[in-house]
């Protein structure tokens, strides 16, 4: 299953901690999870067993730009103030998340309850809601076939011949990065991630002409993610 998640503000933090909260450069898996959750129903306290068989991935069509920002906010009877705190986000940014698995009928539910969500959905935070309705539609193929062949969300212009992926690494996968974003409890009184293992990447998009020079300045040039790929249904 694909997601495509566009809006003016998004933020994917998987170390924000009390005054500072931070953004990763993409969606994360506990963000992911909680945007689902969120659609189908399920309370902060409810188990989250229901995701564990699914392979995350995210394909960056368009960065955006970081920002930064300050808040503050006051007690309800307005005397005391509470710390500053600083907070990032994206602007301008469109993503396509994947979702991997050979559960057809999970992956259906989590269809039709993005398309009818019982909570309100944001992209990270409750202050960034999404652009609009989030788009979600199942394909066959891999995760890494299906990010390949989506056709690229970005603005209307000369789009890019490849396109960054951060996928989650399998054993014997190489691991370019170790996040706190698998999310095991939302529960407010005892919230708790396991690590995941990353593994970063480009993919062709399949409209590409097939003569374009490999993309300048890549920093893994000669990774083939397509070594990773498997014939689940995403």
């Amino acid at each position: 299953m694909l997601i495509t998640l566009a809006g003016p503000q998004q933020a994917w933090g998987s170390r924000s901690r009390f005054a500072t909260r931070g953004t990763e450069r993409a969606p994360t898996r506990s963000g992911v999870i909680g945007l689902l959750a969120a659609a189908l129903g399920l309370e902060r306290t409810e188990p989250l067993d229901v995701f564990d068989g699914l392979r995350f991935g995210v394909r960056i069509d368009r960065a955006g730009i970081v920002e930064r920002d300050f808040q503050t906010a006051r007690t309800l009877d307005g005397k005391t103030s509470m710390p500053l705190s600083d907070r990032h986000y994206l602007a301008d940014a469109v993503f396509v998340a994947g979702l991997e698995s050979e559960d057809h009928a999970l992956l259906e539910r989590l269809r039709q309850a993005l398309r009818e969500p019982r909570y309100p959905l944001y992209l990270g935070r409750r202050a960034f809601p999404p652009a609009g309705p989030v788009q979600a539609r199942i394909v066959e193929g891999s995760l890494l076939e299906s990010l390949s062949a989506e056709p690229w969300h970005g603005r209307a212009g000369h789009p890019p011949e490849t396109l960054e992926i951060l996928v989650d690494a399998r054993p014997g996968d190489r691991v370019d990065l170790t996040l706190s974003d698998n999310p095991r409890s939302f529960d407010p009184r005892r919230r708790r991630y396991d690590w995941r293992d990353v593994t970063a990447g480009v993919v062709r998009r399949s409209d590409a002409p097939a003569t374009a020079p490999a993309a300048s300045g890549s920093a893994r040039p000669e990774h083939d993610p397509f070594a990773l790929t498997s014939d689940e249904e995403v």
